[in-house]
């Protein structure tokens, strides 16, 4: 059977998005198809990690879990889940915000022992969580799947399977952008945000044997002028320039790692062609690869990105009339301060801790209008997948 995994980046409070998105392929992918589209590898780092993980809970509602995930997010407020911990960092607690909130929401809404009974019962094959170990530096990549053991995977020393049976603890480590949420503890370790090394898991996946990718990212890539006037170039205060250093330390390698994808395509289809069907073993035998090992072969991607800003856009809303009467206090204040920070333009420190139902909703919206424009391109992905399996 042709395996197909949904890939979800990090971006905190940008998860929604990533909803949206999710929602559209589960719901409307599936109605316009007739059938349920199948999600057989789950790898998430960051707030994907999160939303994989109630994905892979609730795998027993196909398209119900999607309608779970956007009630949660729209529900969200932010006065609830973060609160300012300037204090506390001075003190040691080694980070901006008080998460607790948040967490306890992880831990009431997301039954993580179902995951290993979905896996059981077939729902799908594997989910992943990428994390930081902080002492070490190395990406942990933790793995639950049907059966035991793992499968062979990089010889990256810097990157380290780890099977696990996943709890709140691997998806709230996954999730922990450092300086502004705190590391979180397992089995005597402490790990932080998996976006250090590898914010967009496509690794994992290909690891897994997927065949095809659907990768969501919330991150927009802005086009800025070759050529601006030196007066128009605001100088940067402390708060943007946190944004941006968050920004460059979760490393997004997204287009380099699918120009490298699409350029083993194109050589294993030129060697079908010019030596026939039998290349691709061929090549993966004189490359000696053990029968544990996941062979090179072509692998479909379909990338869904972000087609506007959303450090923008949670500037508009907290400078917005609808953010008023939502939050008060000493957070409303230091939420209106990173609004500030951005000048008229994006704040994407803002946009990382924004977890407000109302912001929430706008990104939902946001992310199912983008993938309704890629609706002929979802449905002929899935389709390419089940004709594969069709033909053996």
């Amino acid at each position: 059977m042709k395996k197909i995994a949904l890939i979800l980046a990090g971006g905190a409070a940008r998860g929604a998005y990533e909803v949206g998105v999710v929602s559209y392929i589960l719901e409307d992918v599936s109605r316009a198809l007739g059938r349920e589209v199948p999600l057989d590898v789950l790898c998430g780092t960051s707030v994907g990690a999160l939303n994989v993980a109630a994905l892979a809970a609730f795998a027993d509602e196909p398209r119900g879990r999607a309608q779970r995930l956007i009630d949660v997010w729209c529900s969200l407020r932010i006065g609830d889940l973060v609160k300012s911990d300037l204090r506390g960092l001075l003190t040691g607690s080694r980070a901006l915000f008080d998460t607790s909130g948040l967490e306890k929401l992880v831990v009431d809404q997301i039954p993580f022992a179902r995951i290993g009974e979905n896996l059981a019962r077939g729902l799908f094959s594997a989910i992943t969580m990428s994390t930081t170990h902080v002492a070490s530096g190395k990406t942990v990549v933790f793995v639950q799947r049907a059966g035991s053991g793992l499968v062979a995977w990089s010889h990256d020393p810097t990157i380290e399977p780890r099977a696990a049976t996943l709890t709140e603890h691997h998806a709230l480590a996954s999730a922990a952008i450092p300086i502004l949420f705190r590391p979180i503890l397992i089995d005597g370790q402490y790990y932080c945000d998996g976006g250090l090394r590898q914010n967009v898991p496509l690794s994992p996946a290909r690891r897994l044997g997927a065949d095809g990718l659907i990768i969501v990212n919330p991150r927009h890539i802005r086009s800025i002028p070759a050529e601006r006037p030196a007066e128009d170039e605001p100088r940067p205060g402390p708060l943007l320039l946190l944004g941006k250093a968050l920004n460059s330390l979760l490393l997004d390698r997204l287009d380099t790692d699918l120009a490298r994808l699409e350029g083993i395509n194109r050589l294993l289809s030129a060697g079908v062609h010019r030596y026939g069907p039998g290349f691709i073993d061929a090549i993966n035998d004189e490359l000696g690869r053990p029968k544990d090992t996941p062979k090179m072969r072509p692998l479909t991607t379909l990338l869904v990105r972000a087609s506007e800003d959303i450090g923008k856009m949670s500037v508009d809303f907290v400078r917005s009339p609808r953010f008023q009467g939502r939050l008060s206090g000493a957070l409303a204040r230091v939420m209106r301060r990173l609004a500030e920070a951005g000048g008229d333009s994006e704040s994407d420190l803002l946009s990382y801790v924004l977890f407000d139902g109302e912001f929430a909703a706008e990104l939902i919206e946001l992310g199912r209008r983008d993938a309704g424009l890629r609706h002929e391109e979802l449905c002929a992905f899935f389709e390419t997948m089940w004709a594969r399996d069709s033909r053996g």
